[in-house]
């Protein structure tokens, strides 16, 4: 048998279920597992769950800055990959291990609480991680980033949090640093994703996702490769309240925000 057609018919066996389309509409999101809808602003792990199947194989290291609560790290150890985490929220890195239940040295993950604005305390800590998966070629193979959306959600008190800045063009500015101080260490022709959503401020629709598209664009060596649009139903901050968000968008003249993006890039 021709070798593309061996790859072809693994392709098709291992990823029957993957979603190819531009349009993810997801009835509910995935509560099996150490999966919690505990914390706002998390997402859906259907998100990770597609994202890491395709872009990455077993053993493959996936890099987050943006911890959060766990769900991507709680889809690597399902799916058998090596993971890299930091989040500057103490809570949920202490709520993460302890979800974990794993002796950290025997562990296939490396979480740290740190500021990803840090790029020095960055590079030592992926410095510490690298060294813990004998990764010597100090890359990986796939990064996620699923950011604040400025400050509609406040996570800490932390000057250097994004969800504290209330400002586009500082917020930009940071997330650019953060992008700076992490895609360094994406392999070339490796993929990273930024699931991000667009805000209400002052009485009109902010594209956010639009902004920091366009800043990733003009910035990093990258191929656009994908702009999925994903439902957010289950939105835990308009759970239960549709009557009132119904009404609110009524008197107000806008629209209910059902929507976030995932924006799919291949580093040159």
């Amino acid at each position: 048998m021709k070798e593309e057609n061996i790859n072809k018919q693994k392709l098709e066996s291992n990823m029957l279920d993957i979603n190819v389309d531009s349009l993810w509409l997801i009835s509910s999101r995935d509560k099996t597992g150490k999966h919690k809808n505990i914390y706002h602003g998390n997402f859906i792990p259907q998100i990770p769950n597609q994202l890491i199947r395709r872009y990455t194989d077993e053993n493959d290291l996936v890099l987050e800055p943006f911890a959060g609560s766990g769900t991507t790290l709680f889809e690597c150890e399902k799916l058998n990959r090596k993971y890299i985490g930091f989040d500057i929220n103490p809570n949920m890195i202490n709520y993460i291990y302890e979800s974990m239940g794993l002796d950290f040295n025997k562990s296939n993950f490396y979480l740290k609480e740190e500021d990803s604005l840090s790029g020095e305390k960055i590079d030592k800590s992926l410095e510490e991680a690298f060294k813990k998966f004998n990764n010597f070629s100090k890359k990986v193979d796939f990064i996620l980033m699923h950011p604040p959306y400025m400050d509609i959600i406040k996570f800490t008190d932390n000057k250097n949090d994004l969800s504290n800045e209330e400002d586009l063009e500082k917020f930009l500015d940071k997330f650019k640093i953060i992008c700076e101080i992490f895609l360094k260490f994406l392999k070339k022709d490796k993929y990273f994703a930024i699931v991000i959503g667009d805000i209400y401020k002052k009485s009109e629709v902010i594209p956010l996702s639009f902004y920091v598209m366009e800043l990733i664009k003009k910035n990093f060596n990258c191929l656009m490769k994908g702009i999925i649009i994903k439902n957010i139903e289950g939105n835990k901050g308009k759970l239960g309240s549709g009557g009132l968000w119904r009404y609110r968008a009524m008197k107000g003249g806008f629209y209910i925000f059902k929507h976030e993006y995932i924006f799919v890039f291949k580093m040159k």
